[in-house]
């Protein structure tokens, strides 16, 4: 049961490692990118790769795609991203319950965007996580895990790309354990626990009120998705990457989000504390570009704001 990228590795490691997959359960397919043209998700284009029968309910709560499910006699069920919430019934229905692939070292980071948290906070590492289902968020008893040292300019989608093959190689090396009766269980401590809520548009807003160090976080972490923005002349001005200038003191009497400087190298701004340096940006209806390039086609000088 998955939706994205991230569980379709995770498929394409369970066929691969000789599992028996019966059945996978993703989201409808939905329209997508500008054109709204209708497009199927990650899983159900690797399961059809494959062969694997393909079951796409709109609610997996309701009676109809519960019995599909308990139907196929899973002894089994690999969740990852798959979008919906489980209920009792379902997780009961396999002889050795519902098992999950969490992109974090539970109990951090319980929720929808544990990728994108790690890097927004300035962790050094992060993980995955395969986790015995419960009725909680992400409070299931922890089977198996595996830390991931993040890189210095990591971006949310190198890192997703990254978790998504741990992720394949570990719930494959647990599943041989579960069924031999070689995993001991560990139960969270729920005193430790964060939860981090779904990305919309609006989480890639930039506030330049805050710390230089924040936003060029900020910046990697919405890389591809939603990305961040701010806003130059009335215009949405994405911005892609960035870079914290060193050296550069904070101007007394300076309201963040006031451009110190702009050249090929970059667009220095002001920040709560310290100054950012945009190197990559877009303004809305152009391509992504460099700085230097960006300033050939558009006026901005010191002085002026972004916001």
């Amino acid at each position: 049961m998955g939706t994205p990228d991230f569980a379709s590795s995770a498929l394409k490691g369970l066929v691969e490692a000789g599992n028996e997959v019966v059945l996978a359960v993703t989201q409808p397919d939905r329209p997508k990118g500008r054109g709204k043209e209708t497009a199927m998700s990650a899983v159900k284009e690797c399961a059809l790769h494959y062969g694997i029968e393909v079951f796409q309910p709109e609610k997996v709560k309701e009676e109809e795609a519960v019995r599909k499910i308990r139907d196929a006699s899973p002894d089994l069920i690999v969740v990852a991203a798959f979008g919906q919430i489980l209920t009792k019934e379902i997780l009961d229905i396999p002889r050795y319950g519902c098992i999950n692939i969490h992109a974090s070292l539970l109990p951090e980071y319980r929720g929808a965007s544990p990728i994108q948290r790690s890097i927004e906070d300035g962790k050094k590492e992060t993980g995955i996580t395969i986790m015995q289902m419960d009725e909680g968020l992400d409070t299931g008893d922890i089977l198996m895990q595996q830390s991931l040292a993040i890189a210095e300019n990591e971006t949310g989608g190198s890192l997703f790309d990254r978790l998504s093959g741990l992720g394949a190689s570990l719930v494959c090396r647990v599943i041989p354990m579960i069924e031999k009766g070689e995993i001991n269980p560990v139960k969270q401590d729920d005193e430790k626990a964060s939860y981090v809520g779904m990305l919309k548009k609006d989480s890639g807003r930039i506030d330049f009120n805050k710390s230089a160090k924040e936003l060029e976080r900020l910046v990697r972490a919405m890389d591809p998705w939603p990305g961040t923005f701010t806003f130059f002349k009335g215009k949405n001005l994405k911005i892609w990457k960035t870079r914290v200038e060193k050296g550069e003191e904070d101007r007394a009497g300076t309201e963040p989000g006031t451009v110190i400087s702009a050249g090929k190298n970059g667009i220095a701004v002001q920040c709560g504390s310290g100054v950012l340096l945009i190197e990559e940006l877009q303004l809305s209806g152009k391509k992504r570009m460099k700085t230097g390039d960006f300033l050939l086609g558009t006026a901005l000088a010191p002085g002026e704001k972004l916001g």
